[in-house]
């Protein structure tokens, strides 16, 4: 069963409460983004949690989707909610996300560069992020750079 296809049907485009779950994979001090293929931005690793999912499973999940890599330990980096969360896609679909964002740097496997939602991978440091950051995971981000430490609530 596809929750969010469930909801879809019962109340159409109106707002929708999901919970995000991200990861933010760092490589000597720089940290991994992927371009979008639905849209020219570059983001973190991460989806939305299924039904009955631990949050820590979800993140794992889709960054292995999303990236080929297989996580190690994860540690918490923050929970972000708010109006920042608020989204209304190109069908018209709204949602307001919770994320529950985590970092990890252990990670294994090889690093796919194309998939079904990824143009490409790359590690960016600090001071040279692409410019068309994903706006909903830009405070996170931004948060990563100037080293916020965890736990934080936003």
């Amino acid at each position: 069963m596809n929750y969010i296809k469930t909801m879809r049907k019962l109340i159409g485009n109106e707002p929708l409460l999901t919970v995000g779950c991200g990861v933010i994979i760092e490589k000597d001090n720089q940290i991994l983004l992927q371009h979008r293929t639905d849209a020219d931005v570059w983001c973190i690793p991460g989806g939305v949690l299924e039904l009955g999912e631990k949050v820590e499973d979800a993140a794992r999940r889709e960054a292995e989707e999303e990236t080929g890599l297989v996580i190690g330990n994860l540690d918490f980096f923050g929970v972000y909610s708010g109006q920042e969360g608020f989204a209304k896609y190109a069908n018209g679909n709204q949602v307001y996300s919770i994320q529950l964002i985590f970092i990890t740097s252990e990670v294994t496997g090889k690093l796919i560069q194309k998939s079904e939602e990824t143009r490409a991978h790359a590690y960016f440091d600090k001071q040279n992020l692409p410019p068309n950051l994903n706006s909903h995971q830009q405070r996170f981000i931004m948060d990563w750079v100037y080293q916020e430490q965890t736990p934080i609530i936003k």
